[in-house]
């Protein structure tokens, strides 16, 4: 399955009557850190405050999904509440990401190790910057449905991004 062959204005375009709520996009608050700047694939979700445990959990996993095309990497999308006050993600857990095939991780937070993560072979989009790391408190809760930026976000959506910006479906486009 090729996951570049896309574009989410094309997706727009092709869905730009649905009222259904079937196609979402996310507001273009979201800025580009990892080294694929093109990506999709079906959604994995977490919920997490300024601690990063289910995000550590999620990307030292496969981040491999079998579809009916073969297997594809998911986007792990992360709720955390848009807190700017710790980084959810730096390097050594987006080194993890490329390492276990994840196609991206969409954050609704914030970043740290910009150099690091330029580097990793992952897509990666955040709202800011931030150099504190969190604090372990809470463990966060997994696959369920989340509101990223206000718009919902459900495990196995398929999230598009391009340099265009972040769209959402119920099915692979």
């Amino acid at each position: 399955m090729n996951t570049t062959d896309f574009a989410t204005c094309d997706l727009g375009d092709a869905h730009k009557a649905a009222m259904d709520g079937s196609f979402r996009a996310l507001p273009p608050v979201f800025r580009d850190f990892g080294a694929r700047n093109k990506f999709c694939g079906p959604v994995v979700t977490v919920k997490c405050f300024e601690d990063n445990t289910p995000v550590k959990a999620a990307v030292e996993s496969s981040g491999q999904v079998e579809t009916a095309a073969g297997p594809v990497g998911a986007v792990l999308v992360v709720d955390g509440g848009g807190s700017l006050r710790r980084a959810l993600l730096g390097g050594n857990l987006a080194a993890a990401a490329a390492r276990n095939g994840w196609a991206g991780i969409v954050i609704d937070g914030a970043v740290r190790d910009v150099a690091e993560l330029a580097q990793c072979e992952v897509g990666i989009r955040a709202l800011a910057l931030m150099p504190l790391p969190t604090e372990r408190k809470a463990p966060g809760l997994r696959n369920l449905p989340v509101q990223i930026q206000g718009v919902w976000v459900r495990p196995g959506d398929w999230l598009y991004a391009d340099a265009d910006g972040i769209v959402v479906l119920p099915a692979p486009a």
